[in-house]
């Protein structure tokens, strides 16, 4: 597990990317063709694939950068953090309700809006702001986990919330992930002009 960040703005990255997500479902048929499924998940694994049409190397060291980040988390074996600029902040997300007692609430991102699929958040980039039913609440009044700590994207608040109360957060994320493979595919086209057709990556999971 690194704190290493993803070169995410590395000029040459086409538009041709592709994002997909992955479930995982124990299914079981009986003799009848009825099934019994279930849900072995709680929130899904997602898949990157990215592609790069031009890195130059020498004085301009984009093809270093890449080849150096592959290298120093060994391919897949070291976890590393991606901002997908499409997917990395949020604004007011709901984390949770107040009770008078609980102090802990893990950081979650619902995709699409408040009432979409809720995921929880473990790699904390900025949190801007923390909200109790609307009111900004002083950074000394909280902590939150960093990635790679014990209570990784976790909000502990040093007094517990009045119950009923609605807490949101503003917050940027990073996904925690790791290369899929060993081999980074290259290609020279002219010189110090290289090609990375696919550079893929999938996040990591922290629990069910």
């Amino acid at each position: 597990m690194t704190s290493l960040v993803f070169p995410s703005n590395l000029p040459g990255l086409t538009w041709d990317n592709k994002r997909s997500m992955e479930w995982s479902t124990l299914s079981q048929g009986s003799v009848s063709g009825a099934e019994t499924r279930v849900a072995l998940w709680s929130y899904p694994r997602w898949h990157w694939e990215l592609s790069y049409e031009l890195l130059r190397a020498g004085s301009f060291t984009e093809l270093q950068q890449l080849v150096s980040f592959f290298n120093s988390v060994q391919g897949s074996f070291a976890s590393w953090l991606y901002s997908d600029p499409s997917d990395n902040a949020v604004m007011g997300q709901g984390i949770g309700t107040g009770d008078g007692a609980t102090k802990t609430f893990q950081l979650v991102r619902a995709f699409g809006g408040s009432g979409g699929f809720a995921e929880p958040i473990y790699a904390p980039n900025v949190v801007a702001n923390v909200y109790i039913n609307g009111v900004v609440q002083s950074s000394s009044s909280y902590s939150v986990g960093a990635w790679g700590s014990a209570a990784p994207g976790v909000v502990t608040f040093t007094t517990a919330p009045v119950a009923g109360a609605a807490i949101t957060v503003d917050f940027s994320w990073y996904f925690p992930c790791r290369f899929e493979g060993d081999t980074l595919d290259l290609s020279e086209f002219m010189y110090q002009l290289w090609e990375a057709k696919s550079v893929k990556f999938q996040s990591i999971k922290l629990g069910a």
